[in-house]
């Protein structure tokens, strides 16, 4: 181990919250290292419903604060990524067992008028009976009321914070667990095991940052020794993925027997995405996944609305995560905060625990979090990240079909859906990622699907991609388009490209 020059921040987590402070402070001149033990995005923040929404079901927990703040991000982060964030219309179909319909609109009401809405359509009301919405659900259903909130591609969200953190000098590193983080002599002295060489090193910052996400208190457990600790509530949240139950755009948010709430949304074209569930995590938050109870919970609510049944032989992936809440003593899981809260702890060197949070405030948690940094180090900039765009997004939220016949015509030998992936994943930057290839053959090696070497280098160059996980379920989701042989020969190939060694001999 050696030990460094001193940095001003020290992040451990790279999910949304670790990446966005890290943006956040580099851009203000703060020079930065974050840690994180696996991939980014790797945890909670793939894990999502994968929407930019203001929570219409938090009203009920008179969360205005919240609700409001995260109406008021979802513009801003589709203007900070419109390749990535979309809007999305949400159609609520009006049962007489459940909410009665005044209370959702007067919800609603709320919805469209305390955020600032500005260029997201407001609620109206459906006639199922004739809109296409109604094809797809049982006859029972004739009413429903159609508002807007935002899809969003969540892992993506967390590698372009990273990538735009890095652009703005500071340094990102995958695969490095903080093994020991100690004050001394006015600093902290943080060190970390990288876990694909095994090396060790030590880095020294006037500040640590805690945002490990659901493994908080290991980190304040084992790599700041504090016996006992617990902060948070783990709850988990599992999501199934089903053959393609609409043809049309639009998502709809169902209301369970139980008074809980799950959605059915347009996912990766060929597909619908249903979930979350809600019940305590009562482990560890590694090797979570879906138990059998949750999928039937998810098929049974479903096929209350759905006019075609859903079954396990629908599904075509799972996945879970368990959501960080801040402890606050409620009683179900589903009452339990979505709000953040951060404590500072100033005892010779200043430690800043981030608690809770959801991605649509991710960007607020970083200027909240800044606020706080910036009261013990001094300060060197002004907030900055509201109107920035991550890389890739600086272009017109209603030009995205224009950006894809611009790479058709840039590259003609694109086919339209790949060129629209390519779009919607790397925004403008789709074009430097082609930068030089005048021809099919200059894409490279085909793995699968419509993903090429010029991609895939790309990813591993610029996005920390080491796996091919990394690469087709967290940077894209083409592990829904894989074969297992095309998995294990992608797998093969990034090892050799990044050891120098054949897969043969791992």
């Amino acid at each position: 181990m050696s030990a460094a020059e001193p940095v001003d921040i020290f992040i451990i987590g790279g999910g949304v919250n670790g990446c966005g402070i890290a943006r956040d402070a580099a851009g203000r001149g703060h020079s930065v290292i974050l840690a994180e033990k696996d991939d980014l995005a790797s945890g909670t923040s793939s894990g999502s419903t994968k929407l930019i929404h203001g929570g219409l079901r938090y009203l009920e927990y008179y969360e205005f604060r919240l609700v409001r703040e995260s109406l008021k991000e979802r513009e801003v982060l589709w203007a900070m990524a419109p390749h990535i964030v979309s809007p999305l219309r949400f159609i609520l179909p009006l049962h007489r067992a459940m909410r009665p319909a005044w209370l959702i609109r007067l919800g609603l009401f709320l919805y469209d008028h305390i955020g600032g809405r500005k260029r997201l359509a407001p609620t109206r009301t459906l006639d199922l009976t004739a809109d296409v919405a109604g094809g797809a659900l049982k006859p029972a259903f004739k009413r429903a009321f159609e508002y807007s909130d935002c899809w969003v591609d969540d892992a993506r969200l967390v590698v372009l914070n990273a990538r735009s953190a890095a652009d703005l000098g500071a340094t990102v590193l995958t695969r490095s667990t903080v093994v020991d983080a100690r004050r001394a002599d006015g600093l902290w002295r943080v060190t970390i095991k990288d876990a694909l060489t095994g090396a060790r090193k030590e880095f020294a910052a006037r500040l640590l940052v805690n945002a490990a996400g659901p493994w908080i208190d290991a980190a304040l457990r084992s790599a700041l020794g504090r016996n006992g600790a617990r902060n948070i509530r783990l709850v988990q949240g599992s999501h199934i993925v089903v053959r393609k139950k609409f043809a049309h755009g639009r998502a709809y948010f169902f209301q369970n027997n139980d008074g809980r709430i799950f959605f059915g949304i347009p996912y990766e074209d060929d597909f619908t995405l249903i979930g979350t569930t809600d019940r305590d995590w009562p482990g560890e938050p590694g090797g979570i996944h879906i138990s059998a109870d949750e999928i039937d919970y998810l098929c049974a609510g479903a096929s209350e609305y759905f006019r075609e049944p859903v079954t396990r032989a629908d599904i075509v992936w799972t996945y879970s995560a368990v959501r960080p809440l801040y402890d606050d003593g409620a009683s179900k899981a589903q009452e339990a905060t979505r709000d953040y809260v951060l404590k500072m702890e100033d005892d010779g060197a200043p430690l800043i625990n981030v608690f809770g949070g959801k991605i649509t405030t991710y960007r607020r948690l970083a200027e909240a979090v800044m606020e706080k940094i910036e009261g013990v180090i001094p300060p060197k900039g002004r907030p900055w990240t509201e109107g920035a765009a991550l890389p890739g997004g600086d272009f017109p939220v209603d030009a995205v079909d224009a950006r894809v016949v611009g790479l058709c015509v840039a590259f003609p030998f694109l086919a339209p859906g790949h060129a629209r992936r390519l779009v919607r994943l790397y925004g403008t930057e789709a074009h430097r990622l082609l930068a030089g290839v005048d021809d099919a053959s200059g894409l490279g090696r085909h793995f699968g699907a419509d993903l090429f070497e010029v991609e895939l280098r790309w990813l591993m160059d610029r996005e920390w991609a080491v796996t091919a996980e990394d690469v087709l379920w967290r940077r894209t989701k083409l592990g829904l388009r894989f074969s297992p042989a095309e998995t294990a020969a992608l797998d093969d190939f990034i090892h050799a490209a990044r050891t120098g060694v054949p897969a043969g001999r791992k």
